[in-house]
């Protein structure tokens, strides 16, 4: 028994650079692919960082979920449905996959959907540069829980030691009247092998609990280099690697999530058994799962 992915959906269209509305698209084709209603979603976790005009009330989950088209009507009787902002930089996602075994597997829900995905807050580019390292691109998965054993297992976490590594901020100094599009982004010297230390030990906290086998296990990581995933397989002895698509630069917290639809959608995790699910970022704070695949179809879609 365990919680799996029922489906994905993800957006990455240019006619907006809104993560309000990507992460609106994507949930919404995650419930359209699995044919589940946006009433039978009692949770919606939001991982995403970066927001529209920084926008820091009402919470950007309720945004999205407004988006989405959940729990939009309060009548007697109607299925209650509630939202959130999780934000734990690159982890986000794996951290709300924590928050939704528990609601799952105490049957607190029948479905709990998870967003993430960022975009730079003056919402005039989708594109990272040297300034804001990041991609505009929005992710969902849609969980629920299973007899089956297939499904999440544990999530591991590891926190660094030292500075952050990697840290983001508003500089109210500066700002003046343009605060609200603007965000500094800071990556130290050796920021790519900081996190990749802890990353390397949340992996393998993930694969020795499991007694997992790195030759039948596929890699999905986090990108804040374009290397980095590879880098962490090689250090783990895993040789299968799957990446989302890098041309527009690292999708931050979406990365994940789009790694493993795209994946799905090239039917390239057939033949393998569970993926690693490794993310890594700022703290430096690392988050790792075993994912066991679904044996007939290789992952669900």
């Amino acid at each position: 028994m365990g919680v799996a992915i029922t489906s994905t959906g993800i957006s990455r269209e240019g006619d907006t650079f809104s993560i309000v509305e990507h992460s609106g698209r994507a949930a919404r084709r995650s419930l359209e692919r699995a044919g589940v209603a946006p009433e039978q979603v009692g949770v919606l976790i939001n991982a995403g960082i970066f927001r529209d005009s920084n926008t820091v009330e009402p919470a950007v989950s309720a945004l999205i979920q407004k988006e989405a088209g959940i729990g939009l009507d309060y009548r007697f009787g109607d299925p209650r449905s509630f939202s959130f902002d999780l934000m734990n930089g690159a982890t986000g996602v794996l951290n709300a996959v924590q928050v939704a075994q528990s609601i799952l597997e105490t049957a607190g829900s029948g479905h709990v959907l998870i967003v993430s995905g960022d975009t730079h807050p003056s919402l005039a580019r989708s594109a990272a540069d040297d300034e804001f390292p990041y991609a505009t691109a929005g992710a969902a998965l849609l969980l629920a829980h299973t007899d089956e054993p297939v499904g999440f297992g544990r999530v591991h976490t590891v926190a660094g030691s030292g500075s952050p590594a990697v840290r983001s901020y508003v500089d109210v100094t500066t700002m003046g009247t343009a605060g609200r599009g603007l965000m500094t982004v800071e990556r130290e010297p050796g920021f790519e092998d900081r996190l990749l230390e802890v990353a390397a030990e949340a992996g393998r906290r993930a694969l020795d609990a499991d007694d997992i086998d790195p030759d039948a296990t596929v890699l999905i990581a986090s990108t804040p280099t374009p290397k980095f995933p590879q880098l962490l397989a090689e250090t783990l002895g895993i040789g299968a690697v799957r990446t989302p698509d890098l041309s527009a630069g690292d999708p931050h917290t979406a990365s994940l999530p789009l790694a493993y639809h795209r994946a799905v959608e090239e039917d390239s995790l057939i033949g393998f058994g569970t993926v690693l699910f490794v993310a890594a970022g700022a703290g430096p704070a690392a988050a790792a799962a075993v994912y066991r695949l679904p044996v007939a179809a290789g992952a669900a879609a």
